[in-house]
């Protein structure tokens, strides 16, 4: 089942007798668990109605580089094959997305597409809306609750949050079905860029090759899955207490998939509850609550990637204290080189840099100490977002903006007064020496460092 608040028309219009139904994949790049690709099997079988899908790859998604297209290829060309088994042909063609849809759409009765939270992905689906001559459908499949379901205002905290999408959880964790195309679309003819070698194809790009693909995580939904499976059998029950732990690898690990729409987060939520687990509450506190919170934020607040998204009283806090003295004031490339006193924090860095994943407790201490010894809090939150965006799998992602704007007081409190912060959240190294063994996560990472020499 499709529920309609899933559903979208952005561009009305009388569905017009051509050759195919068209799927627009963007932001879930899956052949299965996917609303979007779904309903659009539907409206084609109706139709009677080959569907194709397509993909548009642009040289100029902001702040993408080749690590996070040489995971998004992996994933696409398992994907691809996936809907060829579906008898689904799946284009992709190296061209900014709205542009190639909007080529293709000249042949579709109907196209269908999914749905994205940040302002470019907004803009693609405005101007194809603005501009084609066919009905356009939007389907939400990359959160539990649809958004604009969820709230319908940007909610100041999880506090305010948790109990309006709790109440509509039972509506929307329902398994998706899936329905088999009626026409095949294989043998229909379009230019479509050969996807299996993705090294040529990342050759072939124009794209800011300085920060190379990792080993360590592989893209693609059966990647996902085996990750995802290993979780739950091996990390789920103790994940309420060690998931702070980053000597300790007890998190998911899903938010490079996720970002890339490789699995459906319906798909997560169901497999996790299946299992009776008493680490559930607390791992569906994060998959659904604080994910979508974060989609809240970014579809409802247009300054989600500057300082000025900050709640009122966090502005004025650091504003007051923007004069104060910092011990240490770096720049922006001490900061990527990882050339600070602490070596806590060098040690967050270096595991982003070179793992493409920062542990989700390091990363809140390492966004606190970037607004401590950073000359103004603008500076500060633009070089946090400059370098999770440039190194992190999942930078770009509404999670990603979330957790930045977290450390300058984003879905937070005012706490005692203190230098450089104001009332803004405080995080020390002491803190960190308490929850877990700080020297024994510094160890760690220069092993890392040691396997990459």
């Amino acid at each position: 089942m499709i529920e309609k608040e899933r559903i979208k028309v952005l561009k009305e219009a009388a569905i017009s007798d051509r050759n195919f139904v068209l799927y627009w994949m963007q932001q879930s790049q899956r052949a299965e668990f996917n609303h979007a690709l779904e309903y659009a099997i539907q409206q084609a079988n109706q139709l009677k109605k080959p569907l194709i899908a397509f993909l548009g790859l642009t040289d100029d998604f902001p702040e993408a580089n080749e690590r996070h297209y040489y995971f998004m290829l992996e994933g696409l060309k398992e994907t691809q094959a996936a809907l060829k088994k579906r008898n689904i042909k799946m284009v992709i063609q190296h061209i900014s997305p709205e542009s190639g849809l909007l080529k293709l759409a000249k042949q579709a009765a109907l196209v269908v597409t999914d749905r994205g939270y940040l302002k470019i992905q907004r803009q693609w689906r405005k101007t194809v809306a603005d501009k084609i001559d066919c009905k356009l459908v939007q389907i939400e499949s990359d959160v539990i609750v649809p958004v604009e379901e969820a709230s319908p205002k940007e909610e100041y905290a999880a506090a305010t949050f948790r109990p309006k999408i709790s109440k509509k959880l039972d509506q929307y964790l329902v398994p998706l079905s899936e329905t088999a195309p009626e026409k095949s679309s294989l043998n229909i003819s379009l230019d479509s860029l050969d996807i299996s070698n993705t090294a040529e194809v990342i050759a072939s790009l124009k794209i800011d090759k300085a920060v190379s693909k990792v080993d360590g995580y592989h893209g693609g939904t059966s990647q996902a899955k085996k990750q995802l499976q290993h979780f739950i059998e091996n990390k789920l029950t103790d994940y309420p207490d060690l998931r702070n732990d980053p000597t300790k690898d007890y998190l998911s690990n899903m938010s490079p998939y996720l970002h890339f729409g490789q699995i459906s987060p319906l798909y997560i939520a169901l497999k996790a509850m299946a299992e009776k687990n008493p680490g559930n509450e607390a791992f569906l506190e994060e998959l659904i609550v604080r994910r979508e919170l974060s989609m809240n934020y970014c579809f409802y607040n247009q300054n989600y990637d500057q300082l000025e998204s900050l709640p009122q009283w966090a502005l004025t806090t650091l504003r007051d204290h923007e004069i104060d003295k910092r011990e240490y004031n770096y720049s922006t490339e001490q900061f990527e080189q990882a050339e600070t006193h602490d070596p806590y924090w060098n040690a967050a860095q270096k595991e982003m840099v070179l793992t493409g994943k920062m542990h989700g407790y390091m990363r809140m201490y390492w966004g606190k100490k970037i607004l401590e010894w950073t000359e103004t809090p603008k500076q500060a939150f633009e070089i946090a977002l400059y370098l999770n965006n440039k190194y992190e799998l999942d930078g770009r992602d509404p999670n990603g903006f979330t957790g930045v704007a977290w450390c300058f007081g984003k879905h937070d409190r005012g706490w005692a007064e203190r230098p450089v912060f104001g009332k803004v959240r405080y995080m020390n190294a002491n803190g960190l020496k308490r929850k877990f063994d700080a020297e024994g996560y510094v160890e760690k990472v220069g092993r890392l460092k040691n396997n990459s020499d």
